[in-house]
């Protein structure tokens, strides 16, 4: 892609809490932009993103899917990404790798807690975006009741541009029919027959006359804010043309100052195009963002380096995604700067080894369309073939120019189930299967229990598991055992220990002998594990020091005295007793295990259990019923709001309180409840969860 092309391509996530619309959404624009020749629908399973037998079973949107399109001379690629907090991984790396963001809500649930959580994942990127409020035309909607609910819960400014004609009863007196854009003050229409495509303009009807006026003297007081000059002409009284502000409202959106906001019903095909003018006209193109900086990966000379997009700078890109194919793994890449060619050589900075780019792929969901000039430029995403030892997060760039990107971050496993193969013979196929998805997927673990030799499968929720699960058997023909899962516990201390091992032993090549000091230090549990040496440089020697360090960190990467992974602790090595001829290696690696048992006591070691932030919305009459039932879940209750006919609750509970909740919110509410649970933090278990569990 030449690099002045750069101005026209956006790329772009669709993110939103699940159910707020996001892959209705995304069909209406595929269709209108001639990307798709059909409309799909999320209840019939036949939508173009939700291409995976799971999602069009469930109706949810499971994979982030790429697609691209071109609407006014603009190429657009769009990540349509799950709502499902199980699958937060994918909002996660899509984020990560995107320069804008269409972010929808409903306007009837307002903003959800998973709302609340992509808006954080997109300010920890500092993505851009533009907003739409959905579902205008459903029972409840009330467009500045979520407007009001952005400001109170996000600490957004949102910034209306178009303003409902209308919305669902039982509040308005009439239905909801187009949309009002206060910048151009014109009214839109959008003709159902046509399923959206015809759209007419006209005069604002007059009883919204009012309304109108207010909603574009607040849009251009938001946006002479940023401008000097137009500030002082429009305390002069002189009209703001629409020309002068488009710059001034683009510039802000990308500082993320604002965020301009449309209102629409997808399903019923309204005001969906206005959202794509918006993309068009304020989301940043890769020129629009900064250089990405890395580490040069220089051995002697160590410094932070910058890429611009530009396809004359040395090649880098980040893999944000793999999918485990039957034939061979599809990896994701986001080119950030130089060129991308097939038959290339790339190196992988974090493995130190040089890999083979054999294919590149444009992907239109499930379809692979082949780039016919085999290059990829600065800004453009797409699926290589050809990666062996990549994962999810890594660099990928020039091999005489190294550089290493920041890595994507994922959040820890708290659920985890025991899967065995339904015979002996499928045992390493299994393993294999377990390994691909493991790369492909960020957020599943894999590990073996060493008492029973179990596999042990962990992951974000049980609907996650549930699809790795069905993977499993459908896409590489394996049926496998899966038993109950079980909560993901952790393990720190109380308080600090000292802990002292001594290794001496006499073997027949002589005697050997070691003797290491520790300390081991609780620190605040969402900190990882950290281990440090206290040893001054000459008070042992440099291949001993080596092991000796080697092995304090694999003891906090492995399990405490419950045998669950270790969190919130720091593990120093105080002192080293040796002597010339008799330590080695062996020895001192012996006495840090002991030291280490020791330290970890029994009556020092603190069993941690995951909570969940819950969220359950559900009409009036069944409140009483849900707030009994989390009572006997042990569940704190932290918040109660007001959305329109609904009640939001807001708690704190256990994450092992809550297996089978889903069946049992339906059932107290007549099916007519919804809930999100996400993982809020790691904090002490009652005691009756250890003498359960041992006795």
């Amino acid at each position: 892609m030449p690099s002045q092309k750069l101005d026209d391509l956006r790329n772009i996530g669709i993110i939103a809490h699940i159910d707020a619309g996001k892959t209705t959404t995304t069909e209406r624009v595929l269709f209108y932009t001639g990307a798709s020749h059909r409309m799909g629908n999320v209840d019939d399973g036949t939508t173009t993103t939700d291409f995976d037998p799971d999602e069009a079973k469930r109706g949810i949107t499971i994979y982030s899917a790429a697609i691209t399109c071109f609407w006014k001379d603009k190429t657009i690629n769009i990540i349509d990404t799950p709502g499902h907090v199980d699958f937060t991984a994918e909002v996660e790396r899509s984020l990560r790798v995107l320069d804008g963001a269409v972010v929808i809500f409903s306007a009837v649930e307002g903003v959800e807690a998973q709302s609340e959580t992509v808006w954080r994942q997109a300010d920890r990127y500092d993505v851009p975006r533009v907003c739409f409020i959905n579902k205008m035309d459903r029972i409840g909607a009330d467009y500045y009741r979520t407007l009001q609910q952005m400001r109170d819960r996000l600490k957004a400014r949102p910034v209306p541009v178009t303003i409902p004609i209308g919305a669902g009863p039982p509040h308005n007196p009439e239905p909801f029919r187009g949309v009002i854009d206060v910048l151009r003050m014109k009214a839109i229409y959008f003709d159902p027959d046509s399923r959206g495509q015809s759209i007419s303009e006209g005069e604002i009807p007059e009883d919204m006359q009012d309304q109108a006026e207010l909603g574009r003297m607040e849009l251009v007081e938001t946006a002479v804010e940023f401008d000097d000059e137009l500030m002082g002409r429009y305390l002069e009284g002189e009209e703001i043309s629409v020309e002068e502000l488009l710059p001034v409202l683009r510039q802000a959106t990308l500082e993320r100052k604002i965020q301009l906001t449309y209102a629409g019903s997808s399903l019923n095909f309204i005001g969906v195009q206005p959202v794509l003018d918006a993309v068009s006209e304020f989301l940043p193109s890769p020129l629009d963002r900064p250089p990405v900086s890395g580490d040069n990966h220089h051995p002697k000379k160590p410094a932070i380096e910058t890429r611009a997009p530009d396809p004359s700078e040395p090649f880098c890109g980040l893999v944000f995604k793999i999918v485990a194919e039957p034939h061979a793994d599809l990896y994701f890449v986001r080119v950030y700067s130089g060129k991308l060619k097939s038959g290339s050589r790339v190196l992988n900075p974090r493995t130190g080894k040089k890999e083979l780019i054999s294919q590149i792929w444009h992907i239109q969901a499930d379809s692979k369309e082949k780039i016919e000039t085999d290059v990829i430029g600065p800004g453009e995403i797409a699926g290589v073939v050809g990666l062996k030892e990549t994962a999810t997060g890594d660099t990928i760039c020039d091999t005489q120019n190294p550089i290493v990107l920041e890595t994507i971050t994922f959040p820890e496993t708290v659920i985890s189930m025991a899967v065995e193969p339904e015979t002996n013979a499928d045992r390493k196929k299994l393993n294999e299967v377990l390994q691909r998805l493991e790369k492909q997927d960020p957020t599943f673990r894999c590990t073996i229990n060493e008492d029973t030799g179990q596999q042990i499968i962990s992951g974000m929720g049980e609907l996650h598991l549930e699809v790795i699960k069905d993977r499993i058997q459908r896409d590489f023909g394996l049926n496998a055992k899966v038993h109950k899962p079980r909560v993901s516990y952790r393990e720190t201390i109380a308080k600090r220990k000292f802990g002292r091992g001594e290794f001496h032993q006499t073997m027949a090549n002589g005697a050997r002998y070691a003797q290491v000091e520790i300390e081991l230090t609780p620190i605040e549990p969402e900190k990882p594990v950290s281990y440090l040496n206290k040893l001054k440089h000459d008070e042992l020697p440099a291949d001993l020091r080596k092991g000796l360090d080697e092995t304090g960190k694999q003891l906090l990467t492995g399990v405490g005295y419950y045998g669950y992974q270790l969190m919130g602790l720091q593990l120093a090595v105080t002192k080293v007793d040796y002597r010339i001829g008799e330590t080695d290696e062996v020895a001192i690696n012996a006495a840090l295990n002991r030291a280490f048992d020791e330290a970890m006591e029994a009556d020092n070691v603190v069993l941690l259990e995951p909570i969940m932030d819950l969220e359950v919305v559900c009409p009036d009459e069944f409140l009483g019923n849900i707030q009994a039932d989390l009572q006997v879940r042990h569940a704190s209750i932290t918040g109660q709001e007001q959305r329109g006919h609904l009640s939001a609750i807001e708690a704190e509970v256990p994450l092992a309180n809550m297996f089978g909740y889903s069946t049992q919110v339906r059932s107290l509410s007549q099916g007519r409840a919804s809930y999100s649970m996400q993982p809020l933090k790691y904090a002490a278990a009652p005691k009756d969860v250890l003498e359960k569990m041992y006795g």
